[in-house]
Formats: structure tokens, sequence, C-alpha cells
């Protein structure tokens, strides 16, 4: 199945009416269990299921109006150039949805996060733009079903539906439509999450890039399904039983899991700055010392840090340039 058949099996009973303007909000969320691997790439379907963190206060609003011409897009208030990465990449997606060749949009977005840094602004930015979209058609569709919708624009996007924990499926189906994402239950007063901005700079290997040479050359892969399996059953128990040392050692173990295997890969991709081990290492101390801190990183050299709202202000002290992402 192709990604226009996707969306068209989903969308194509919706009897909406399209009104002049959609507009939407989706969240960042941090994937405390990564999604790294697709089994199908026009799809996003992923090798392994994955568990992330919503962060309600980070994210992108994007608005969606019609327009003559040629797609146009702005991001921060600044028009895109047509055919920049961003722009292309966004055009490809809303082929999924014109009724027609003569169908052009307007797409405005905002987002509190840098874009392109390794922390998350591709997911909120499509879930975002999915939304966004239900709301221009009047498609009124389900949140499983716009998590699909989300997840053909960016894997990980599927999360961003949802605010809370969240676990995306990865399903088996060939079609995709059992891969999407879901609420964990589970609400965790006091759990907090900072983030170290060690760069704010746009990667210089895209995570799409970086999946696939590490699925396509890294030995280390081979053993990336199992270790899944068995954090994603860690990290539901550290939630059910408001286990902090059990979700921070399983989510930091996961991330240094995942940047081995993309190290592993042919060529090597490192995201990581010297600033990145320096925080690192600073955590580690810390921890040994007796300050329950972890932490966990996408694909960039950023850092999130978790830890319990009792020990924010003695985190703090250690890391006065710290933004608190979630408290």
């Amino acid at each position: 199945m192709t990604d226009k058949e996707a969306a068209q099996l989903i969308t194509g009973a919706a009897k909406g009416c399209p009104k002049e303007c959609g507009q939407a909000y989706a969240p960042v969320n941090i994937a405390l269990c990564k999604y790294w691997g697709k089994r199908d790439e026009m799809l996003n379907l992923p090798v392994t299921s994955s568990l992330s963190l919503s962060l309600p206060e980070l994210g992108a609003t994007t608005r969606i109006s019609f327009r003559e011409g040629h797609d146009q897009l702005f991001l921060d208030g600044v028009e895109q150039s047509r055919d920049s990465v961003s722009a292309r990449r966004v055009s490809k997606y809303l082929d999924l949805f014109r009724p027609d060749r003569s169908t052009f949009f307007h797409v405005e977005s905002e987002s509190t996060v840098p874009i392109a840094a390794g922390l998350a602004s591709s997911a909120s930015g499509f879930a975002a733009l999915a939304l966004a979209l239900n709301d221009l058609f009047q498609w009124n569709l389900g949140l499983r079903d716009l998590s699909i919708l989300a997840r053909l624009g960016s894997g990980s996007a599927a999360r961003s539906i949802y605010t809370g924990f969240v676990l995306w499926h990865a399903g088996t189906r060939e079609d995709g439509m059992d891969s999407f994402a879901e609420p964990v239950d589970g609400e965790w007063p006091g759990l907090c999450m900072g983030l170290i901005m060690v760069s704010r700079r746009e990667k210089a290997v895209s995570s799409r890039i970086a999946m696939k040479r590490t699925v396509d050359t890294s030995a280390l892969y081979r053993a990336w399904p199992a270790k899944v399996e068995s954090d994603l059953k860690n990290l539901r128990q550290a939630i059910e039983k408001k286990d902090f040392d059990l979700l921070g050692r399983t989510a930091e173990s996961n991330a240094l899991a995942m940047h081995a295997t993309m190290m592993d890969s042919q060529p090597p991709v490192l995201y990581w700055m010297p600033e990145t081990v320096e925080e690192i290492r600073k955590i580690w101390r810390l921890r040994d010392n007796g300050l329950p801190v972890y932490f966990t990183m996408d694909a960039g050299p950023n850092i999130k840090m978790l830890f319990m709202e009792k020990d924010a202000s003695l985190i703090r002290e250690h890391f006065p340039d710290m933004e608190i992402a979630l408290s």
C-alpha cells in the first residue's frame, strides 16, 4: 500500500465541509524507549514499538488554508523557499490530501523548540499539521486515525497527537493500519524533565538519513529489537509502580544503546559534542553522589534530564541554564 492509499483509506469516508482555515497545536514528545528503524519507509512503519512522554508546554501551532498557484510554507514567520527541504517535505505530505491538482495550501507553523536540532520538532510539526488538516476539512476523525495520518508525515508524530505517556504500536500489518499511538494510563505528579541545550543548530545528518544508515550498516542494530522489548516492559512497570529509578535507568540505557548503533554505522553518525559528554559525565557524578537524576537523548546533541520535583532546586544549582520542560 502507498502512503496516498493509506491516507485515502482513512479520509475517504469523511463527509465534512471544508472551512476557510484550520488550526491546531501538538506537543513535543520525548521517547523514553526510542523509535529507531523502519520496516516500511513509505508508510513510516517502525521495526519496534516505542514509548514517549509529551511536553505539553513545548510544541507547534499550525494554521492551514487554501491558496492558488503553489504551496506556501512559513516557519516561525519566515517564508521557506519552495525548493527547501522543509517546504518539499510538507508539500509531499499535503499531496496525500489534495482533492485535485489545482488545490494548494498556505501553511504557517510556529514552534517553541528549534527546528531539526534533536528536540522532536518534526514530530510536533507534522502532528499539528495532521490535526490542522482535520480541522480544515472537517473530517472529524478519531485520535487513532489522526495518529496514523501524522505518522505518514513523520513517524514519531504518531505519538504527538496525545499528551502524557504514549505508546506507539509497531503493528504487523503491511498497510500499517495497526501501527498507531495511544495513551498509557499513569499520571505521575512530580516527574520533571529539564532540557540542556548544547546546540540549537540544525543537524548535519537528518534523523531519517541516520536511521536508514544505522539499519543498513550497523552490526549492533541486530540486538536492538530485543533491547526495546525488554525496555518497554520495564518502562510500563516503572510507570505503573511510580518507580523513578527504574524509569530513569531504562530510559538512559535505551538512549545510549540507540546512539551506540549510530556510532557503529558506516560511515558513523555521532551527534554528540564535547559539551554533550561533559554534561553526561556531570549527571553521572551527581548520581554517584546520591542525587537521583537520569537523562535521555534523541538524534541530536541536546540532553533531556529526568528528575523529581523535590530535587529540582538542587539540580538547578548544578545546571543553571537548564530549561524546565515538564514539571
